[in-house]
């Protein structure tokens, strides 16, 4: 079985090739770092999406170090700070889970992302370590929505609660907390829409989905978790500021980790938007989501 470096390396394959390779390139080519090696080295951070910000404290400090400096050593600058830059993101304190279950997780996010897969993997997840785990099916808008929710519930072994397509999404929400009191359930993941074909703003229906379910649960949702498709690079980050200004994001999965080049997405999220990467997948099958630890996944980037 694989370690979670090993996995982390595995996931980031195409990251790496893209940026570290192409910095150890740039710095192979001569004993000092002169100016032209500084805007090569800016180039390759913002094509893999490390971000403008994090990019621009980078060749700061390159740029204020001795131009003597080993390859080793230029490495190790950018490994201390992009965990730095992860670590800085704190985790958001989650609302407390009240005196009995359920703990309810909010998965929004928009369509194409892999959120209804991810839901499926962290039950899964939830249920391997001994959690009874009810899913709420509360994207009745888009076509095969519930279906496939409910195949991913059978495959993770989780319980669901569904109704038709087109039905009211805080309804299906607010029944599912219900049925988790009654039925004892430890986590409730609900499934939001990423997209809506009516006239309602995506926002104000999470909004209301939300407010609906804190009558039932006044503390909840206890997290709030964003999915973003990594493939999408800075389009993901404009997706993460759009709903964290709608509700209260707690942290981000980031998914198809493994088919990019731009994983350094990582870090303009965690710089600029201040959000944790709580999970990434890295993969499809159930067992391909990893919670996210910022020494582990640095190492593997540059390894």
């Amino acid at each position: 079985m694989l370690s979670v470096l090993n996995r982390f390396q595995k996931g980031l394959a195409k990251t790496r090739a893209g940026l570290i390779e192409g910095i150890n390139k740039t710095l192979g080519r001569a004993a000092s770092i002169d100016a032209a090696d500084l805007d090569e080295l800016e180039e390759l951070l913002l094509s893999s999406d490390v971000g403008y910000t994090t990019t621009e404290e980078l060749i700061e400090r390159l740029s204020q170090i001795n131009n003597q400096a080993t390859a080793e050593e230029v490495m190790g600058l950018f490994k201390t700070h992009l965990i730095d830059v992860l670590q800085s993101a704190a985790p958001t304190a989650e609302k407390p889970t009240g005196s009995s279950p359920p703990h309810v997780i909010s998965i929004v996010g928009v369509n194409g992302t892999g959120k209804t897969t991810t839901i499926g993997k962290l039950a899964y997840r939830l249920k391997a370590e001994g959690k009874n785990v009810l899913l709420a099916a509360a994207d009745t808008f888009r076509a095969g929505a519930i279906d496939q929710l409910t195949i991913w519930a059978e495959r993770a072994g989780a319980d669901i609660v569904r109704s038709s397509q087109g039905g009211d999404p805080a309804a299906v929400a607010f029944d599912a907390l219900r049925a988790a009191k009654n039925r004892k359930h430890d986590v409730v993941i609900i499934d939001t829409a990423g997209r809506l074909h009516t006239k309602t703003n995506l926002m104000d229906e999470l909004i209301k989905i939300h407010r609906v379910i804190q009558r039932e649960i006044p503390e909840a949702p206890h997290q709030v978790l964003l999915v973003i498709d990594a493939t999408t690079g800075q389009n993901g980050l404009l997706q993460a500021r759009r709903f964290a200004e709608a509700v209260h994001v707690t942290g981000i999965i980031l998914t198809k980790l493994d088919g990019t080049a731009k994983g350094g997405i990582v870090f303009a999220i965690a710089r600029e938007l201040k959000l944790p990467v709580r999970y990434v997948g890295l993969g499809e099958s159930l067992t391909d989501l990893e919670p996210f630890d910022a020494g582990q996944f640095v190492e593997a980037l540059f390894q």
